[in-house]
């Protein structure tokens, strides 16, 4: 059924602390969100000042360097933070989305006490043309609050793919409301096929090589489907697996790299064992697919299957965060003990 296995021990007993024994903090410091540009496109005050004025900027590519360049000039008539004090404190920000993990934010300097702020600066990606052109730039604008939450105070976005590049002039764009795809449809990264079972503890009979005293979680990789496409030949692709909140080596699998394919085949099985029924609340199986390059690799998305409950042994943990149907897909396994779930689950930011 597969071409690659992998089958490795897991003990679960070692997590089992209080808070203030400290060796637990810094076991869960190390399971951090894997990008933690990605959660700033989304936090922030929203709708607490409504957004109005007027941003002027100009898009460039420069052929020789590769690099595409947005010429921030300047605001008018921004909306008004602080009304008692009368001022706000703007700076622009821009994203090309949907791929905000890897291209990251880049972000202008604070005007301080002005609606109407002038900047006269250069963003830059480096990024190939090609690519560039299946992403959309969002440039938004923010009254930066040092003590607190930055206030949104308007964007605009615009789809590279139609944008008339011979057009480098400075033009006036009005600020919008925050928009629809920039909250919900620009995090589709892909849907991962797998299937998942959990043996119980002797559940086969006696003990045995074949049946362990302590159960077992199967994981099958099977293939995921329409991954970012991050180069113009496609993406060379693999998958990371860890069971939560262990993060240490021996928890830590991963795929072979399949290249050049959005759409790859892993068809590869892992096997963890040393689970008892009760720690199935506690785990949480982590998986994130990842594009393999020299110096860096870069995430692509993932899933996190569990019960999603934020606790893990009684500790609060941010990883313990699993989707409806991540959590449905978990339970009807702990359900169906012996049986294969099998399942086609979105990739998502983590």
């Amino acid at each position: 059924e597969s071409d690659t296995a992998s089958e490795i021990s897991f003990q679960f007993h070692k997590h089992k602390k209080t808070p203030s024994t400290g060796s637990h903090s810094s076991d869960m410091a190390s399971v951090s969100s894997v990008s933690g540009s990605v959660l700033s496109v989304y936090s922030g005050d929203f709708g607490s000042v409504d957004a109005q004025g007027t941003v002027e900027f100009a898009l460039d590519y420069d052929e020789k360097n590769r690099e595409f360049q947005v010429h921030v000039s300047q605001c008018k008539d921004l909306a008004v933070v602080d009304e008692k004090k009368g001022r706000s404190d703007p700076y622009v920000k821009t994203y090309l989305l949907p791929d905000k993990a890897r291209m990251g934010k880049r972000k202008t300097s604070v005007k301080k006490r002005t609606v109407n702020p002038i900047y006269n600066e250069v963003l830059r990606y480096k990024i190939e043309k090609m690519v560039l052109l299946i992403q959309k730039l969002n440039l938004s604008v923010w009254h930066n609050d040092p003590l607190g939450r930055n206030s949104f105070l308007g964007e605009i976005e615009i789809d590279l793919a139609s944008w008339d590049w011979s057009n480098r002039r400075l033009n006036w764009y009005p600020l919008k409301p925050r928009s629809l795809s920039a909250v919900n449809g620009v995090d589709h990264r892909g849907v991962m096929n797998l299937s998942i079972k959990y043996v119980p503890p002797g559940s086969l009979g006696k003990v045995c090589p074949k049946n362990p005293p302590s159960g077992e979680v199967h994981i099958w990789v099977k293939d995921v489907k329409d991954l970012l496409q991050l180069r113009p030949s496609g993406v060379d692709s693999f998958v990371k697996c860890y069971v939560l909140p262990d993060t240490s080596k021996k928890s830590y699998q991963k795929t072979r790299v399949i290249k050049r394919d959005t759409n790859p085949v892993f068809n590869h099985t892992i096997v963890y064992d040393g689970f008892h029924t009760e720690d199935l609340k506690d785990a949480c199986v982590e998986l994130t697919v990842w594009d393999h390059e020299k110096l860096t690799n870069h995430f692509l998305g993932g899933i996190r299957l569990g019960l999603g409950t934020g606790l893990s042994y009684g500790i609060s943990v941010d990883w313990m965060d699993s989707t409806q149907e991540e959590v449905a897909f978990w339970q009807e396994m702990m359900s169906a003990a012996n049986e294969w779930i099998e399942g086609l689950l979105p990739l998502r930011s983590l």
